[in-house]
């Protein structure tokens, strides 16, 4: 059976840059167009407003010349208004070739904004959609509050209908204006005027205030609509528009009746690129693009993967461009770590395995983000303990670095059950903590190695709060010898690093 086709329109560059504090430039509005058409694969895409500003402008005539020079210009469209025909003329200079005219989709618009009679405004309507027709511009009608006047003057909605489907108009645009239809309503209303208007083209336009967006775009595939609009990271005024990720993956697993052309994984791609340009943050759990959301946690769903894919579903990230991960945190289990050991080409005995995953949960508990890049430095640390007795343990410190003021450390160490308070100062937190630990050790009689090499290093690709891992060098009068300390503290590294030198020496 062939499979209904579904126009899918990305509005992001226009309703998508109605997102509070978002502006693009002109080469940003250029580059992610060409993306979504050549990429991404939409069949149309709103690009701007008319009549909005010089930049909007000269972005419009930058992309319509690369569209023209590549054989797209009846797929960019652009918002215009009825406005005696000065949108009209705006598009004749930027060289568009099809407008999106706004109109009133419910008496209480009509009524209240614009002040006037339904005959009126058809017949301003008409006038703009007549002129468009001159100069060879393609006429889509957008009615605005399109649902609330569904839900509250229906008459009038299909009184604008009978209108429109007499004119030279080749889509209607049914706006979700301000996001307030439940599934429910989207299915029943849509599918009343399909079966009133069988041949008109009819596009959805979700708005995402009460979160329903891609419940309702799926409704409306359902219901027989022929397009949707959508926006790349739901980007929108207010609450957002349906996200192209979420609505696509939807109807690709959810509506087998029908297709659409979008190429899933260049998803995450446009994604990014959106996400920099625009300077919104991708929320971590946002479904299909977030960082999170094809991350296993806890150790019992990395198990299930090893099992069968206990844990996977339909939404596997290859689709979409991307891999699955295993985080590694206090909830990790052997599994996780299994899976990011192979990743690393690493494998550890069982008895090996159980001491780094018991680390990792240690370092989870402490709140610290522990990435795979992290584990070698994990293994070093916690297989160098294990190879001698803690006879010496750095029991607490405060370390204090004031303006203007000599850094000071304040040190108990226990020393073969013995306990040791101290305080130096030094030309440094951790060259203060040295001062104090070799009074500690005159006091014993003993002396200390001497340090000829301290080393820092974290993860390549970590941020602020990673694991660094401080590498020291020691010398005595018989032999040199190496220690190393992991956290997420540079200066606490370098004490359980020295830690390790008090227990060899």
């Amino acid at each position: 059976m062939e499979r209904r086709k579904i126009e899918i329109m990305d509005t992001t560059l226009r309703d998508g840059e109605q997102t509070s504090g978002v502006s693009f430039s002109i080469s940003e509005k250029l580059t992610i167009t060409q993306l979504l058409l050549e990429e991404l694969q939409v069949d149309r895409a709103e690009i701007a407003s008319a009549r909005v500003s010089d930049g909007e402008f000269q972005a419009v005539k930058a992309i319509l010349t690369w569209a023209e020079a590549n054989g797209y210009a009846d797929r960019i469209e652009v918002l215009t208004f009825v406005d005696n025909g000065v949108s009209i003329d705006w598009m004749l200079n930027a060289g568009a070739k099809v407008q999106n005219l706004l109109t009133k989709g419910s008496m209480n618009h009509l009524t209240h904004q614009l002040k006037k009679t339904p005959e009126q405004h058809f017949g301003e309507i008409k006038q703009v959609i007549d002129l468009a027709v001159q100069h060879q511009i393609a006429t889509n009608v957008y009615l605005e509050d399109w649902s609330n006047g569904m839900r509250n003057s229906p008459e009038y909605v299909y009184q604008m209908l009978n209108f429109l489907s007499g004119q030279p108009v080749k889509r209607i645009l049914l706006p979700d204006t301000l996001g307030i239809l439940t599934p429910g309503e989207t299915f029943r209303f849509i599918t009343e005027l399909k079966l009133k208007y069988p041949t008109l083209h009819f596009d959805f336009h979700a708005h995402n205030d009460y979160d329903l967006g891609t419940a309702n775009v799926l409704e409306a595939v359902k219901a027989g609509i022929s397009g949707l609009h959508l926006t790349v990271n739901g980007m929108g005024e207010r609450a957002g528009n349906a996200a192209m990720a979420s609505a696509v993956a939807v109807i690709n697993d959810f509506a087998p009746e029908v297709q659409v052309q979008i190429k899933e994984s260049s998803i995450y791609k446009v994604s990014k690129l959106v996400e920099t340009f625009s300077g919104v943050r991708i929320p971590s759990n946002k479904p299909i693009v977030g960082d999170n959301v094809f991350t296993q946690t806890a150790g019992i769903h990395a198990d299930g993967d090893n099992k069968n894919n206990l844990y996977f579903n339909d939404l596997l990230p290859e689709r979409f461009g991307r891999k699955r991960s295993y985080a590694l945190g206090k909830t990790s289990g052997k599994a996780n770590i299994e899976k990011n050991l192979q990743e690393l080409g690493l494998k550890l005995n069982d008895a090996d395995l159980k001491k780094v995953t018991q680390r990792v949960i240690e370092l989870g508990d402490k709140k610290e983000t522990v990435t795979k890049e992290d584990l070698p430095y994990i293994i070093s640390d916690v297989l160098d303990s294990s190879l001698y007795e803690e006879k010496v343990v750095v029991e607490s410190y405060v370390l204090m670095n004031s303006m203007g003021l000599r850094p000071s450390a304040t040190i108990s160490v226990v020393i073969e059950s013995e306990k040791f308070e101290e305080n130096a100062q030094g030309d440094g937190q951790y060259d203060a903590f040295m001062n104090a630990l070799a009074k500690v050790y005159t006091q014993k009689k003993r002396s200390l190695p001497k340090l000829i090499d301290y080393a820092v290093r974290i993860a390549p690709g970590s941020n602020s709060d990673a694991l660094c891992e401080t590498i020291i060098t020691w010398e005595t009068a018989q032999k040199v010898f190496i220690t190393r300390g992991l956290d997420s503290d540079q200066t606490v590294s370098a004490i359980k690093a020295t830690q390790k030198m008090l227990n060899i020496i």
